[in-house]
């Protein structure tokens, strides 16, 4: 029966090409969408979820509410409580362990304790040195996470002072082999030794935790320039047969002996750590947004895409199935069943769904390089594994049923009385059921369209606003070793040089200020008990002129004015919020330092924008012992900025290798998931369009086919070309009209949905639906215009002949 099922549907594959031919296309084209997005999906949800002690893990993080209102929330290592950290040098995990005994282990992790946080820092052995990125982490780091150890004792490496553990990959830079590392000092940041106590194998993609090394959390507590404000994670490990709701319950108490009412409250909660990478934005206190929004949208797009591929081959199958309706008789009369039947054209389904799988399979592995380069992934076919092997069957016998169940049922539920007489016809419910299927397939399409079309603009709003500040030609540098002491010469020295157009500094980069803090502020007039958060910045006297910033109030830092080194200026946001009326030569104190307001700052983005601007306080330190140092190139002379940058450095500050970023692509990088989606979504978008296009095509070779002589007569009696297209064309234009009403509704919905996770956004403008709609009915007409010019175009003789 197989052999038979296989012997039919080859026979008709070859029988009918063109059809066959748009078939497999289409279901082709569908299912190498749906593999490359579920990849990506399933990339997305594997992040993180490799630890052997998974279901146990955990991240801490704190919500704090003042007055009632959720006012923040944060991941945290390090919060005392309103403990002095200078005097009690302990950290978050050390106050935690004892008092609850469900915890088995706990770690904090943070990306190097220098500052600025995050930069990659220096190791030097001899007179190799090399910049990398790591962290500090505890003890119990390693007895917790999946990390391959190579060589060490991994487990107890990083409860000493000065303890390292490397990756292979350093080890690879300084010694011939790992086994050559172990017990080896190596200089850090030039200030201290650290011995190599273990080394691991390198990060795996999977992780989103990415370091080079890591150091003892030990020196953090030795380090005492370092404070509390560091908002850095937590993890911990939970004992077995826990109940973490309860647990969590437990925790949330914690903090009530510190309960400060000015401060407000804050509640401890956890969160599997698992789900950390994909929910890592808070809503009411919970975290639950983050990029699961976007692993759900293109899990929607994916099967979206499937189905309107499966659509294709029923509409086609269907309306190819009175060309097989006296077969059907023929076979009922010399006693096939239904069932028979109804597995013949099923098994026909499934036979042009593994075809199309396969060439899908081919596809997807010669494209998977570069969509791999693109999302910056290390994703493959799972050829290897069973479940990868089964996933690929099971979607075989999901399209090829979903394909082929409802041209097998109407094909086996033909009357052979009926169809061996020629009087069979489509019936009005069947007529309906396809044209709805076809509105289903492009109302889906064009959704997918509008969407495209307003992530692309969301994308190129935010990349090209206008942030308040000039981000171009501006180069940065991390503060670090000699340029501590020897900031001023370093500076005076460059703008000797060719390129160089300013130098100054800032405590960080003005588009990436992510730090917050609520006090200690004091300010003149302020009301008793008054809280308020601020961004702290400190900047040189020539920030302002180098980034462009606008003033407008008061005025700007001088250098000729000693005052000003204990002066301040604010944003408009902090203005507003402070509620002076007349700000100029307030008092204003901010941590060990009083000064008054000279200027009000227009607002400017100080981050993404996601979030909106904060209040901003800005003062004068151009002896600070961290933060960036920014040089500003002549247009046109970057490359030469960058020779004089490497000359300079490497003469003021030769035991440290350069290590510069460039502002607006750090900018842009802010914003790579964004692009990353944008680009994702024109792709796809354009191959559901592709799909449905490659359906319309077949509908019209069908209807132009089954009305041959009515075109022959109409043009014996005088009709044009252009009016028989218009004529076929009206009934596929008025589908696509209908699907386009279904879809706009809907996509203006959840494209406002998206849009809110933008402080600022693109207004969702009539135009983008109208050039939707208005593509739709041109690419629609397009597809259905060139089939029917083709018929018309035919010699009427040859169509009206009869045999």
């Amino acid at each position: 029966m197989l052999n038979h099922y296989l012997l039919t549907a080859r026979r008709n594959l070859f029988r009918n090409k063109a059809f066959s031919f748009i078939n497999v296309m289409g279901l082709a084209l569908g299912i190498t969408s749906f593999l490359l997005i579920m990849l990506w999906v399933n990339d997305e949800r594997s992040i993180d979820n490799f630890h052997e002690n998974q279901k146990n893990l955990y991240s801490l993080y704190v919500t704090k509410e003042l007055q009632g209102e959720v006012t923040g929330n944060y991941y945290i290592s390090e919060y005392e409580f309103y403990n002095d950290f200078a005097n009690n040098p302990r950290t978050f995990a050390d106050e935690l362990k004892p008092v609850f005994p469900e915890i088995k282990y706990i770690s904090s992790y943070a990306t190097t304790y220098e500052l600025p946080w995050g930069y990659p820092t220096t190791f030097r052995i001899g007179d190799v040195s090399h910049k990398l990125k790591g962290a500090i982490a505890g003890g119990d780091f390693f007895k917790m996470f999946s990390y391959d150890i190579i060589i060490g004792d991994g487990e107890n490496a990083l409860t000493e002072i000065n303890s390292v553990v490397i990756s292979e990959y350093m080890a690879s830079l300084y010694f011939d082999s790992p086994q050559e590392a172990i017990g080896q000092t190596i200089r850090y940041e030039n200030t201290r030794d650290l011995i190599i106590k273990a080394v691991f194998k390198n990060v795996d993609a999977k992780s989103s935790l990415k370091f080079d090394y890591l150091i003892s959390w030990e020196n953090l507590k030795d380090n005492t320039g370092v404070t509390s404000d560091n908002k850095w994670p937590t993890f911990i490990q939970l004992k077995e047969n826990v109940n973490p709701i309860e647990f969590e319950k437990k925790l949330a108490k914690y903090h009530e002996p510190f309960y400060n009412e000015n401060f407000g409250k804050l509640t401890l909660g956890i969160q599997p750590y698992g789900d950390r990478y994909l929910k890592s934005g808070f809503e009411n206190g919970k975290p639950v947004k983050g990029r699961i929004e976007y692993v759900r949208i293109f899990s929607g797009v994916a099967v979206f895409i499937l189905i309107i591929a499966c659509i294709n081959f029923t509409n086609l199958t269907t309306a190819r199935s009175l060309k097989r309706a006296k077969e059907v008789g023929v076979r009922k009369v010399i006693g096939s069943t239904k069932s028979y039947l109804m597995g013949q054209f099923l098994g026909e389904s499934i036979f042009l769904t593994t075809i199309a799988t396969g060439l899908s399979l081919v596809a997807v592995n010669l494209v998977l390089p570069a969509f791999n380069a693109f999302t910056d992934k290390a994703m493959y076919l799972p050829f290897d594994s069973l479940k990868g092997w089964l996933f690929i069957f099971g979607l075989i016998l999901t399209a090829g049923f979903l394909s082929g169940c409802y041209p097998a049922l109407f094909l086996s539920s033909l009357k052979p009385s009926k169809v061996l007489k020629g009087l069979t016809r489509f019936t009005r419910s069947a007529q309906l059921l396809r044209k709805g299927l076809a509105v289903f397939q492009f109302s889906l399409s064009i959704l997918l369209l509008i969407a495209t079309l307003v992530v692309s603009k969301q994308t190129s709003y935010i990349k090209n606003a206008n942030l308040g500040y000039d981000k171009e030609n501006v180069i940065y540098v991390r503060v670090e070793g000699d340029l501590v002491e020897k900031y001023k010469i370093f500076k005076q020295a460059l703008l000797t040089k060719p390129g160089i157009a300013m130098v100054d500094r800032s405590s960080e980069a003005p588009h990436d200020m992510g730090f917050e803090i609520a006090g200690p502020f004091i300010w003149e007039g302020m009301e008793e008990g008054r809280q308020m958060s601020f961004k702290p910045t400190s900047v040189g006297y020539d920030f302002l002129k180098m980034m462009n910033l606008e003033v407008v109030d008061g005025r700007g830092f001088d250098k000729n004015v000693p005052t000003d080194s204990a002066a301040f200026m604010i944003n408009e946001t902090a203005l507003a919020e402070m509620g002076l009326e007349s700000p100029l030569g307030k008092r204003i104190s901010a941590w060990d330092k009083q000064g008054r307001i000279i200027g009000i700052l227009k607002d400017y983005h100080t981050h993404s924008l996601h979030e909106p601007i904060k209040p901003l306080i800005v003062d004068v330190k151009e002896d600070l012992t961290f933060g960036i140092i920014m040089i500003k190139s002549l247009p046109g002379q970057t490359t030469t900025a960058l020779r004089s940058l490497e000359e300079v450095s490497a003469e003021i500050n030769p035991n440290y290798p350069l290590n510069y970023q460039f502002m607006d692509l750090e900018y842009a990088a802010l914003y790579k998931n964004e692009q990353v989606i944008s680009s994702l979504s024109n792709v796809f978008a354009v191959l559901a369009i592709l799909i449905s296009c490659l359906g319309l095509l077949g509908l019209a070779m069908f209807s132009a086919e089954q009305r041959i002589k009515e075109i022959g007569i109409r043009k014996v009696l005088g009709a044009s070309v252009s009016s028989i297209i218009g004529l076929f064309s009206k009934d596929f234009i008025q589908l696509v009209g209908l699907s386009f009403i279904i879809a706009m509704p809907i996509s203006l919905y959840l494209m406002q949905e998206w849009l809110a996770s933008f402080a600022y956004r693109i207004a969702l403008s009539w135009w983008i639906f109208a050039l939707t709609g208005v593509l739709a009915l041109l690419i629609a007409f397009g597809t259905v215009a060139y089939q029917t010019f083709k018929a018309a175009k035919t010699n009427p003789i040859d169509n009206l002949r009869v045999e």
